[in-house]
């Protein structure tokens, strides 16, 4: 087994950043805005201020401290890197091990509502067979992994990093799942160390055509439906990614220096990457939403974080031209949550990824599935986990 150096952690910000926090936002210098334009432009400044004003005085960091508190967090040294990760091992003995990765703009926090049916599912209804072990770690550079000092921090390495995680936890055989970044770099690690993980559950894919016409005639009317909405996220969406993939730093004096700042860029995705009708909290809790902000803003990893853009876009821009990654050996299981920005094309997702033996349309949910839809999440990676135990 591969010794891995690693130590309890506990979520202990001080007082004094709180207080800083909260009076940032008091004396936020606000912008103007353009009459009835709503959301077409951005967050709205009267949603804004309401909800800026609610994380001032309302919101409770230490409750959602607490609550991370009650599960072991620690930190492990790898590659350079400090990685935190939340290691809750689950009352069944027989187990299956599980690593679940988050993504931009999310954190470990996202999943407090999953962690409780996924590890003891006898004590929330389930089937005891259907336990997991959890690993849940924190990305390089985004919140209580600190901001690292190398550059390089791309997916493969990302990858290798949680490879090594589950070696040195004494895991030789495990699931790995993610959405989002939590996604691509799952299925990395399925590439990298595919004697060890038994399969990927993803609940987000992104498939892109070949350019190939006679590819895309073979598609129906929804495919297509789903092709213009990747469209859509190229034209309309994508900026922030644009940015992120280009000028991480100077984006990062900004978004460091101002909560408010900070606030708008992340909650604009909770309201446009779920099924949200009007305002984000249709589709995700307020307090749940305001945790992932505040630990960005804590830990000031809205710069680290935007880093792995930087690092990842040649990857990206090769998938966009229909460059395709080598192959994923184990089985695949796709979740699909209807209000998602990125909705996989099945014959696209074949092509690419042969090996996928799961595929569920989901009734309900978008982007934040751990958050938006947490039962339909866990019931599908206990579904598509039967079959690998």
């Amino acid at each position: 087994m591969t010794s891995l150096n690693y130590r309890p952690f506990l979520v202990d910000i001080p007082e004094a950043d709180l207080d800083d926090l909260r009076r940032r936002i008091a004396d936020t210098r606000w912008p103007d805005e353009l009459p009835d334009v709503g959301w077409d432009r951005g967050v709205p400044l009267e949603y804004l201020k309401e909800l800026a004003d609610y994380w001032r005085t309302t919101y409770d960091w230490r409750a959602a401290e607490a609550e991370l508190n009650r599960y072991p967090q620690f930190i492990a040294d790898i590659d350079g890197a400090e990685v935190h990760f939340l290691h809750v091992r689950s009352p069944e003995p027989d187990a299956m091990p599980l690593l679940i990765t988050h993504g931009w703009p999310g954190s470990v926090a996202e999943f407090v509502d999953i962690i409780g049916p996924l590890t003891d599912p006898r004590a929330h209804g389930g089937d005891p067979a259907d336990a997991f072990h959890l690993v849940i770690p924190s990305i390089p550079g985004y919140g209580f992994s600190r901001p690292h000092r190398q550059t390089g921090w791309d997916v493969p390495r990302i990858a290798r990093a949680w490879a090594e995680l589950m070696r040195g936890l004494g895991y030789d055989r495990y699931v790995a799942q993610g959405g989002d970044a939590g996604s691509v770099i799952s299925l990395e690690l399925a590439r990298i160390a595919q004697e060890s993980v038994a399969g990927v559950h993803v609940n987000m894919l992104m498939t892109f055509p070949s350019g190939d016409p006679a590819e895309l005639a073979e598609l129906s009317g929804s495919d297509m439906g789903r092709l213009g909405s990747l469209q859509r996220f190229d034209a309309e969406l994508s900026g922030y990614m644009k940015i992120m993939a280009t000028r991480p730093q100077t984006l990062a004096y900004g978004l460091n220096d101002s909560p408010v700042g900070q606030l708008a860029w992340i909650v604009e995705k909770f309201r446009e990457w779920t099924d949200a009708a009007k305002v984000p909290e249709d589709a995700v809790n307020r307090d749940r939403m305001l945790t992932v902000v505040t630990i960005y803003w804590l830990t000031a990893t809205a710069g680290s974080s935007a880093q792995f853009y930087y690092e990842g876009a040649e990857g990206v821009r090769q998938a966009a031209s229909g460059v395709t990654p080598p192959p994923v050996t184990v089985p695949v299981g796709v979740a699909v949550f209807p209000s998602d920005i990125f909705l996989p094309i099945r014959s696209l997702a074949d092509r690419d990824l042969p090996t996928i033996v799961h595929w569920t349309e989901c009734s309900a949910g978008g982007h934040f599935a751990a958050l938006e839809q947490p039962e339909l999440l866990v019931g599908d990676i206990q579904t598509f986990t039967r079959a690998l135990r």
